[in-house]
């Protein structure tokens, strides 16, 4: 049969189609298409995404041979390229800052962009150029990996709703100037920034993940938060200065999101919460809160136990609690306050919608114990509890079953799940 490609049906179909098609093909390939047909030889040039990686040049162990074609490559699409670019992303090991991105960066500008992402390769750092800061109609924006220094004159970017910042270096001033001047923002990821104080006014946020070493962090206009992830690192010099605070932390990060519907807390995090001076009652009630997860919780501090009580105490809808204790264990064994447990807390709680509950890395100290008998006691529709202990703990397990089977539930579904490793 013959087949001829100038009159080829595909060459009629119509441009939103033809645009879908595009849209699902790696550049290199959509590039290729151009042998296709006369009518699809620029089809490609006025692409609006433009996504490139190391795919789209031939592989080869010579890293400046890969550098250099993946360079020639973005330079010529750009060069060829017509009408405005939307998204432009750039995902590769192999090339370093260059002077050439900083043209891209600047064509970019030019041309609308919407959406930028910048991943480097390891090595010297890419300084991204000012002229990113006029993009006005950015909405998206990505960086790992390179410097990033707003001019005086920068107010914020007024469409922004997206802003992910891995290993970049940027000033305090910086990052707030960038997050309360873009009033649209929704989701926001900081990861690995060392030493950094942070106030968050961010009116429209929905989603928010942190990781780092932080001095401190004060969410102060977050009213539509659901989603906060933080994971905080602690150095002997930054665990002093943070020891030495008397503001309450609780309040500071937690006192003004009440519409948090997961929260996801990792190392330092409990104990960052416990430091402060007011550790009464919350001014609000977490009412959408449904999924908890707190890691490496310290059940020998009794601090960070009412930090953990404070929050699902609050917390009338949560369905879903996922502990991770790290216990020294033999000042955990000690536990002269055990009354704690009987005279604060032994009535008055109903986890009415507690239907889930993981606790991980338990060592089976006193305080784990009882707040495990805490929650099978006042978790009336629980379905499944499921305890794993410390890879360490081997001599105390059996002993630690005994004990979970002799606690009183609330719910008489509840199924104890004890998971050895």
């Amino acid at each position: 049969m013959d087949y001829d490609l100038e009159s080829d049906s595909k060459s009629d179909l119509p441009v939103s189609i033809i645009e879908n098609i595009f849209s699902r093909l790696p550049i290199r390939d959509a590039v290729r298409t151009s042998i296709l047909s006369s009518e699809w030889r620029y089809k490609w040039t006025t692409f609006t995404q433009l996504v490139f990686d190391e795919q789209c040049v031939p592989l080869s162990n010579n890293r400046e041979h890969v550098e250099n074609s993946l360079i020639h490559f973005v330079t010529r699409a750009l060069l060829l390229h017509q009408g405005p670019i939307h998204k432009f992303q750039l995902t590769t090991s192999h090339l370093q800052s260059c002077p050439d991105i900083d043209q891209w960066v600047l064509y970019l500008s030019r041309n609308g962009l919407e959406e930028l992402i910048l991943e480097l390769g390891e090595g010297e750092w890419f300084r991204v150029p000012s002229c990113l800061f006029s993009c006005r109609k950015l909405i998206r924006l990505e960086l790992f990996r390179c410097e990033l220094d707003p001019p005086p004159t920068f107010k914020g970017f007024l469409c922004l709703k997206s802003l992910y910042l891995h290993q970049v270096s940027i000033g305090p001033d910086g990052i707030e100037t960038l997050i309360s001047g873009s009033p649209l923002l929704e989701s926001l990821s900081l990861s690995y920034f060392d030493s950094l104080a942070l106030n968050i006014r961010a009116p429209n946020l929905k989603y928010l993940c942190l990781e780092g070493e932080f001095k401190d962090v004060c969410l102060e206009n977050t009213p539509l938060l659901v989603t906060l992830s933080v994971v905080m690192y602690m150095t002997d010099d930054n665990f002093d200065h943070i020891e030495q605070m008397t503001s309450c932390n609780f309040v500071k990060l937690l006192g003004g999101v009440p519409c948090l519907e997961r929260l996801i807390g990792h190392v330092y995090f409990t104990k960052f919460l416990s430091i402060g001076n007011d550790q009464g009652r919350l001014p609000i009630t977490y009412s959408n809160l449904k999924n908890v997860e707190l890691y490496q919780v310290s059940f020998e501090d009794m601090k960070e136990i009412m930090v953990v009580l404070r929050l699902i105490m609050n917390s009338p809808s949560l369905r879903e609690l996922h502990i991770s204790g790290s216990s020294n264990t033999l000042a955990a064994k000690e536990a002269p306050d055990l009354y704690f447990w009987e005279e604060e807390w032994s009535s008055g709680c109903t986890f009415k919608d507690l239907r889930i509950i993981k606790m991980t890395d338990m060592s089976g100290v006193p305080h784990e114990m009882e707040f495990i008998k805490f929650l099978l006691e006042n978790s009336p529709v629980l379905e499944i509890m499921s305890i794993t202990p410390c890879v360490y703990v081997m001599d105390g397990r059996l002993n630690m079953l005994i004990e979970l089977l002799r606690f009183r539930r609330a719910s008489a579904q509840a199924e104890i799940l004890f998971i050895q490793d």
